[in-house]
């Protein structure tokens, strides 16, 4: 049933936004490089290596310079017109492509490149190769600010991903993994559509009581930072919901309650 729905959901995307693709390809064409589309070697399911199909937002050289497969805010190496479709996540149609294939599917964990994925245990790594990676996930919702988060942080880049965004973005995979079903994968389909609209929304901490808590390492690293908008998506997700995430200690608890 979900490859039905991904197969019949992509083709009503392709052909709804066939003309707005060929209008970025014409743009993309006449500036920049002059590249339209930029794949890229990512994790897909049983750990099979695919191209993952994007429009060309950044420099044809990029996973060669500066930070590498980790992009900052206001990274050098977009262009300027790769900004705006970064920015609407626009870039991520082409991937319709990657779900026809069978490459992809429209919920799931999103494709990491092989050298981020080394960064994940190897429990979260066996998790996430049992489930075709997603267009959007859980993860992609919470971390939807992630070049902000890299970004700002005091740690090298590389380091705060692998301390910070893996430990926690795995539980959330794990979390999806556990609790996958055809209602989850459409609440997460409009949730993603719901932060595209609204970025600070914290919605998702609401609609699923069960959802992994951000640890009190990143709310630290997040309060030290002054991004309380992340902070209080924490604050309000255990004011609202009954938190039932195991593992999370009582302490926790209080602390993110106070």
């Amino acid at each position: 049933m979900k490859r039905f729905l991904d197969i019949v959901v992509s083709l009503i995307a392709l052909v709804v936004f066939l003309p707005l693709g060929l209008v970025i390809a014409v743009i993309l064409r006449a500036t920049g490089e002059g590249e339209i589309f930029y794949v890229h070697p990512r994790i897909g399911k049983n750990g099979k290596v695919f191209g993952l199909i994007k429009f060309a937002t950044m420099l044809k050289d990029s996973p060669n310079l500066g930070t590498g497969d980790i992009t900052l805010r206001n990274d050098p190496r977009v262009l300027p017109f790769g900004w705006l479709l970064r920015k609407m996540k626009i870039n991520e149609l082409p991937q319709i492509i990657n779900v026809l294939k069978g490459d992809m599917s429209i919920i799931g964990p999103r494709p990491l490149t092989p050298q981020n994925f080394d960064y994940y245990s190897d429990k979260v790594k066996k998790a996430i190769c049992r489930m075709r990676p997603g267009l959007s996930g859980v993860g992609s919702i919470i971390f939807r600010d992630e070049e902000k988060m890299v970004s700002d942080s005091h740690l090298p880049c590389r380091e705060f991903y692998k301390e910070y965004i893996a430990t926690y973005k795995g539980e959330l995979e794990m979390w999806y993994e556990h609790n996958r079903s055809l209602w989850v994968d459409i609440s997460l389909f409009f949730l993603t559509v719901w932060a595209i609209i609204f970025p600070r929304t914290h919605l998702i901490f609401r609609l699923f009581a069960s959802i992994p808590q951000r640890p009190l390492s990143l709310v630290d690293e997040e309060n030290r930072r002054g991004d309380r908008s992340l902070v209080r998506a924490s604050k309000d997700a255990s004011g609202i919901v009954e938190i039932t995430t195991a593992g999370r200690s009582a302490d926790q608890s209080e602390v993110l309650k106070s």
